[in-house]
């Protein structure tokens, strides 16, 4: 009798800590390492294909394999997952010679170690920017001192930014940029305009409106049999991801230093 009711709280503390496992979602923030100029901020490229820069590479996904996520998402355009299944196929060791994007570089090579099948993508690119017209309505509203706020947010961002390329470890770098700023969302764009004119909060949610798709794409391709999963993203997107995950109690929050120390 006493076999029976032990094996039956047993069974009892075994369901409930199955139902309260969380899912371990490892947030990437990286910079780009092939920077194609598309930001606001203009900063320098990183170079990650030295020698110095490949060993540390192969030393992170090492410990990403470590980590041991079930699936790996990356900032490409959700509507083309063909096209990144056809990109994953190809010759890995030819890519990673000669491409140097973090898909390639972080996450095609964490995935082959994991023996991973596939990538997935979780970009959503049907949202708007209005950068020009936020700065054009500034002017109009003869907002001074926000442009000169605005103004030197993005040089000394940049000014920082080519710094510390100067004198990080990539490693050192990639743990920097997880520690993003985006204040500049909501003390500087959302003023942007007279009263009258919503431009900058239009900016700010269209930006965050795009992390939020990408944040449902990354719920709805989780599946039950999912322990752990990796999201590579620029900084600033992981950064309002984490806002959303922060409020998802099947989520657990793993970060990057400590998988990386």
């Amino acid at each position: 009798m006493q076999k029976i009711i032990l094996l039956l709280v047993l069974t009892t503390f075994n369901l409930t800590f199955a139902q309260q496992k969380k899912k371990q979602i490892l947030l990437f923030g990286s910079f780009h390492f092939e920077n194609p100029g598309l930001d606001v901020a203009k900063v320098n490229t990183f170079n990650v294909m030295t020698d110095k820069s490949q060993k540390e590479l192969e030393n992170i996904t090492d410990k990403i394999k470590k980590f041991g996520p079930d699936k790996i998402f990356v900032e490409w355009n959700y509507q083309k997952q063909a096209k990144l299944d056809q990109f994953f196929a190809k010759n890995t060791d030819s890519l990673l010679k000669n491409d140097s994007d973090e898909r390639v570089q972080v996450a095609l090579r964490s995935a082959k170690k994991l023996g991973h099948k596939k990538l997935y993508a979780i970009d959503y690119n049907e949202t708007d920017f209005p950068y020009d017209s936020l700065v054009k309505e500034m002017k109009v509203a003869n907002q001074l001192d926000l442009i000169k706020k605005n103004e030197e947010t993005m040089k000394n961002y940049e000014t920082d930014f080519n710094a510390k390329i100067t004198k990080y470890s990539l490693t050192q770098l990639l743990l920097d940029v997880n520690k993003p700023d985006l204040s500049w969302y909501l003390q500087t764009a959302i003023k942007g305009g007279k009263t009258d004119n919503f431009v900058g909060a239009f900016l700010v949610s269209e930006w965050y409106r795009r992390n939020l798709y990408m944040y449902a794409l990354i719920t709805k391709l989780t599946e039950s049999k999912d322990d752990k999963i990796m999201v590579l993203l620029g900084a600033g997107h992981t950064e309002i991801i984490r806002e959303f995950v922060e409020h998802n109690p099947d989520f657990e929050i793993v970060e990057l230093a400590s998988v990386l120390k």
